[in-house]
């Protein structure tokens, strides 16, 4: 079943909202997915992740806002919207008694697949499980049950892939071989939206990340949302620090704070790959041993819990 991609992002929501019994469960949700971007949607249980996933497969109506998928609009070409995605619930929801071909070719007909066996040995061959094809998915362990689901969602080459919670529950073997179907996807340059609370997990497979609790509050690369929330710094690591060193960085009209932490100094940069020879030149010229340097590195964990303790405040 073939698509067409469109020339613009292949998710846009604009205010995208949804209230149950005057409950708001997402509010105003506004963003943007671009054509083969693995995004990811991190925030804790109840934030709204899979609402908006359900808005966004046409599952749900929203209560306002809009939303395309594949350049077709939620609520007027649901039909089309479904056909664009494919969808992994939490729960792999597979026929325990079946193995993994007959799993799937009962999909492939349900999706009307032309090259059903084709399809099947293609994904089966892609994700690995080509030699246990003939086993009952029963004596298979989580991580390949969710494994031949993503399979079963890709039958019908749909371009945007929703994937609710993936590795949820999953031991760390497990999470792992679903990680590792996730990069095969990434790799093929399709269009993943993933729902998680595993900031390892969003860290290592997402290109872009927006973090929401109702309302989403940041949206960047992992990179760039701890360079945002906390600036730019590095760690010179020195034989010995001595207030005639510390005063020499400060004098620097580049740089941005200093203060001595232990075996060195943490200096606050604009453009730390930029700036740094100038930082090393200045610190021998008064004297300093300077062993290395190294940027300071702050953990998606981090921002993360400061993001969640900002959006309490406000509330």
């Amino acid at each position: 079943m073939g698509h067409t991609t469109p020339t613009g992002p292949m998710i846009r929501a604009e205010g995208l909202t949804r209230q149950f019994d005057g409950h708001v469960a997402v509010e105003a949700l506004t963003f943007e997915v671009q054509p083969g971007e693995v995004f990811g949607f991190l925030g804790p249980n109840g934030a709204g992740k899979t609402t908006t996933v359900r808005m966004l497969a046409a599952l749900i109506a929203p209560t306002a806002g809009e939303a395309w998928v594949n350049g077709h609009r939620i609520g007027a070409a649901d039909r089309e919207v479904r056909a664009s995605i494919g969808l992994l619930t939490e729960t792999p929801g597979l026929y325990q008694r079946l193995n993994p071909v007959e799993n799937l070719r009962l999909f492939a007909r349900l999706q009307g697949v032309v090259d059903v066996q084709g399809t099947i040995d293609k994904y089966l061959s892609l994700f690995d499980l080509w030699e246990r094809r003939t086993e009952p998915v029963s004596t298979f362990s989580k991580g390949m049950q969710q494994k031949v689901a993503i399979a079963r969602a890709l039958l019908h080459e749909p371009p945007v892939l929703f994937l609710d919670e993936p590795t949820a529950a999953l031991d760390p073997e497990a999470a792992s071989l679903v990680r590792e179907a996730i990069e095969v996807l990434r790799s093929q340059g399709r269009t993943v939206f993933i729902c998680t609370h595993n900031l390892a997990e969003a860290d290592r497979l997402c290109n872009r990340i927006g973090v929401i609790r109702q309302r989403l509050l940041r949206v960047d690369t992992p990179r760039a949302l701890r360079q945002s929330m906390y600036g730019h710094s590095v760690l010179v690591r020195l034989q010995e620090v001595t207030p005639g060193l510390v005063e020499a960085v400060r004098a620097l009209d580049f740089v941005e704070g200093v203060s001595p932490v232990e075996g060195g100094l943490r200096v606050a940069l604009g453009d730390p790959p930029a700036q740094n020879p100038a930082l090393v030149r200045a610190l021998v010229a008064a004297g300093g041993a300077v062993q290395f340097v190294q940027e300071e590195e702050h953990s998606l964990e981090q921002v993360y819990f400061d993001l969640m303790r900002a959006a309490r405040g406000e509330e």
